[in-house]
């Protein structure tokens, strides 16, 4: 198994939907900065409820950590036919990200101060909820750059 660990923002809400067998599945997206004019997409699957608790923090823009499976990197062509790489993750943990936050990372009212795994919940030190947007370097996420 390929373990990888992701730290970035939100390109949109959740999203959740349930396979036909009534299973529950979660879909986020997070622009992670490779380097400074560079954004990587992930595609990060959440199955079943085990992180339903903190997903109503979870909005467009929040800064988000994520461990989990790496799944084999899909190809596809985007809106103008050049080729680009879909990559994908189930994540395993998810947690609030102590980056992109006002007040030095101090929990400011919105999410609590917890991170979940598929196995069991810890203290976090990270506390609340994500800054909205990329205000530090005052890029934006727009939904003509989401991948998928």
């Amino acid at each position: 198994m390929n373990y990888t660990h992701l730290a970035g923002h939100l390109g949109a809400d959740p999203e959740t939907r349930f396979t036909p067998s009534g299973q529950k599945v979660t879909t986020l997206r997070v622009a992670c900065r490779a380097r400074k004019d560079e954004t990587i997409w992930w595609k990060v699957t959440i199955w079943g409820e085990q992180f339903d608790r903190m997903l109503p923090y979870f909005k467009k823009g929040s800064a988000i950590m994520v461990s989990g499976e790496l799944m084999k990197p899909e190809i596809f062509n985007d809106r103008e036919g050049k080729p680009q790489i879909s990559l994908q993750l189930v994540a395993h943990n998810v947690s609030f990200s102590p980056f992109g936050k006002p007040n030095g990372g101090k929990s400011e009212g919105g999410g609590p101060d917890v991170s979940y795994n598929s196995s069991f919940s810890q203290e976090s030190s990270f506390g609340g909820q994500g800054q909205q947007g990329y205000d530090n370097d005052k890029t934006a996420i727009l939904d003509e750059e989401i991948p998928f």
